[in-house]
């Protein structure tokens, strides 16, 4: 059809993005500053430009036009007309197709060329000039799409933070590897499906997966010229699309909604780390791809000289929240992957640019309230990563209740304390307990702590006790990349040993670091393959790494792997079998009634200068209540103490559940004395219990 084979009719402002009615299509954008906006219609392959419509109607700065022709599957872009002057913020330029920000799912992927640059690339002017090429041919196009899919009886799991045991993981890197699932389903939501990947999840004992982004996002070209790939996906181009990368072939965007069915199906939660703070548009040197060309004095937040961007993200931008219609569309984003989508929750990246106007970061910024008030979000999962790169960016603890938050300081206290340095007790009481000093504030609960030893950013636990140092090198930055403080030890040799003496260290390092975690107040989160001893090879900033590097292995794990999975696998389970282990609120907490102590090992009661004493690496926790009492012993020391037990409340003597020296786990048939005390291994855990 040519265009003036259409009939366009005004339509309406009311519902942005192509909505598709079951007659025909309403179009709507949202642009301030444009004076004319064109849709533009390709042909199924997306190769031809077939039709190119002026949306006829401009209201309460909504352009839009309905089109009864145009059916689900149709390919479509946008050319947006204004003015090209980037000193006062402005960089329309309606050479370049633009994708829709309310695209529900997008066709094809970006073919790097110098095209898709608002500016002529080498110009003396830089990105004062202008460029006239199209840049169709290079672009990919938003589909329209019939959103309706037949959930059936879907019934959210709703879990309790309480009970909340979290596994973080990649879309790609848990399936690609995976020799059982059909080789067109390896890396796409369709393999995340697969019952055996459920069944992994579940018999590990995990309560939600958190997937790493999963919107819309492509390839940076400076990572495509060097052979490499954004795996980690930090990088969206659309906040409502999913990633076409992890649909399988054939398939389309309902795949995402048919993994949640099943992981919900097995009552696993399904959390999406989600990148609300910058796009992949990137500064002003950046290509012109949707928000710079549609708007980009509103979408973003701009500098004290508008040719430039206000940055707290590191990546050149910074959407602007503060916008009214810019915080409409991800609030419409996050309310469409809960009502339609059916997750249950989000984790945001660099949340810290989210609550900030400019230099001040507020609990009650205008996204942090008007999420908090949504009777839809409010009743969803919200995970802040709690700082960005820019100033005052570091906010662990200050976010307002309803959220909860990842706790860094609690990853490096917990490294710190078992590699052996020194005065780390006092922080260690803190993490053991919620890290109340930071969340114990205006009624929020424990669970506001999400709790790791490692995430995707940094070491896995394999590397963490076989590397004192990075080694980023396949990142192609010189090993610049990444951090340096990694709080890791390489227990003698750097990186793959034989050693048995070597490895066997190794082993109980894993085993006290995860036990901490699994023992501490707050909400704990695992990462994907730490199960099975993943190794990234001393690589703790692999985002640019689709490989095997990232991928889990899901070959019968060996001997040593098998038993670490055992062994993690029990201790969750003794985690969600013990109240003490996840209280509902701080030991402060006058509703509470439980006391903790904390003992020396010579069993008396701590006091100020046990707390600072340099080399004091020894320390007793004893959690009680009326019917129940756990006695937690951690010995970071690199010989054996011994440990004065106090009497029992309940019982004739003390049980010991866990010793992770041994990997033993429900010792029940060894009783322990109280008079006699254990002999505490070295760099290890034991947990007594006295019941009636």
């Amino acid at each position: 059809m040519s265009k003036n084979d259409f009939i366009v009719h005004p339509g309406s402002p009311a519902s942005l993005g192509a909505t598709w009615d079951g007659s025909g299509t309403n179009f709507a954008i949202f642009s301030a500053n444009a004076t004319k906006v064109e849709l533009c219609l390709f042909d199924d392959r997306g190769k031809r430009e077939t039709a190119r419509i002026a949306l006829p109607e401009y209201t309460d700065e909504i352009w839009h036009g309905y089109l009864p022709q145009v059916r689900p599957g149709q390919l479509y872009g946008y050319r947006v007309h204004g003015p090209h002057d980037p000193a006062n913020g402005h960089r329309f330029n309606p050479n370049k197709l633009l994708l829709d920000p309310y695209a529900l799912e997008l066709r094809g992927d970006i073919r790097w060329h110098d095209a898709l640059f608002g500016y002529r690339i080498g110009h003396g002017r830089e990105d004062l000039s202008f460029d006239r090429r199209d840049s169709a041919f290079v672009m990919p196009k938003c589909v329209v799409v019939d959103p309706a899919v037949t959930w059936g009886p879907d019934l959210r799991p709703n879990r309790p933070w309480a009970e909340t045991v979290i596994y973080e993981a990649h879309v790609k890197g848990m399936t690609a590897r995976h020799p059982g699932i059909p080789e067109k389903l390896r890396g796409s939501f369709g393999g995340l499906a697969d019952p055996r990947v459920i069944d992994h999840l579940n018999d590990l004992g995990v309560t939600a997966i958190e997937l790493m982004p999963a919107q819309a996002f492509f390839d940076d070209r400076y990572l495509i010229e060097k052979g490499l790939t954004n795996y980690w996906g930090y990088n969206t181009a659309g906040f409502f699309a999913p990633a076409m990368r992890y649909i399988s072939p054939g398939a389309n965007l309902h795949e995402f909604k048919l993994m949640v069915r099943r992981l919900h199906e097995a009552g696993i939660e399904v959390i999406l780390d989600v990148v609300y703070n910058h796009t992949a548009e990137g500064n002003q040197m950046g290509p012109t791809l949707s928000f710079r060309g549609i708007d980009n004095a509103s979408y973003y937040i701009q500098g004290d000289d508008p040719r430039y961007y206000f940055d707290t993200t590191g990546c050149g931008n910074t959407l602007d929240l503060t916008h009214p219609r810019v915080l409409q569309m991800v609030m419409d984003s996050l309310r469409y992957w809960v009502q339609d989508c059916h997750v249950d929750g989000f984790r945001f990246d660099l949340a810290s640019s989210l609550g900030r106007d400019r230099d001040r970061f507020s609990p009650s910024a205008t996204f942090l309230d008007t999420v908090r008030q949504d009777p839809v979000l409010s009743g969803v999962k919200l995970i802040a990563e709690p700082w960005d790169t820019g100033a005052n960016g570091y906010q662990l603890g200050n976010f307002p209740p309803g959220w909860a938050e990842w706790n860094d300081q609690y990853r490096d206290t917990v490294r710190s304390y078992w590699k052996g340095d020194q005065a780390i007790l006092p922080d260690l009481a803190s993490c053991l307990t919620g890290s109340a000093d930071r969340f114990d504030k205006r009624g929020r609960r424990p669970w506001s702590s999400v709790n790791f030893v490692t995430a995707h950013d940094g070491f896995t636990l394999a590397d963490t006790v076989s590397y004192n140092d990075k080694h980023n090198e396949a990142n192609k930055e010189d090993n610049r990349d990444g951090h340096s403080d990694n709080r890791s030890w390489n227990c003698g040799v750097e990186g793959p040993t034989e050693d048995e003496a070597i490895l066997d260290l190794r082993d109980g390092l894993r085993r006290a670091m995860m036990t901490t975690l699994m023992l501490s107040q707050g909400t704990p989160m695992i990462l994907m393959g730490d199960e099975v001893g993943r190794s990234q090879g001393g690589n703790n900033n692999a985002y640019c790494q689709d490989n095997p590097m990232n991928w889990l292995d899901w070959d019968t794990p060996a001997p040593r792997e098998a038993a670490f999975r055992d062994y993690l696998r029990g201790l969750i389970a003794l985690r969600r079998s013990r109240s003490l282990l996840s209280l509902p609120s701080f030991l402060s907490s006058d509703r509470l009634r439980v006391r903790v102590e904390w003992l020396r090992p010579d069993g008396q009661p701590m006091e100020d200068g046990n707390w600072h004493d340099p080399d004091a690496r020894s320390v007793g926790m004893w959690l009680r209540n009326d019917g129940e009492s756990l006695l937690v012993l951690l010995n970071a020391h690199f010989e054996a103490v011994p440990m004065t037990l106090p009497p029992p409340d309940h019982a004739q003597h003390w049980t010991c559940l866990l010793d992770s020296a041994t990997g033993a786990l429900h010792l029940r048939d060894a009783p322990v004395q109280s008079d006699e005390g254990p002999a505490l291994a070295p760099r290890s855990v034991m947990v007594l219990e006295d019941r009636p």
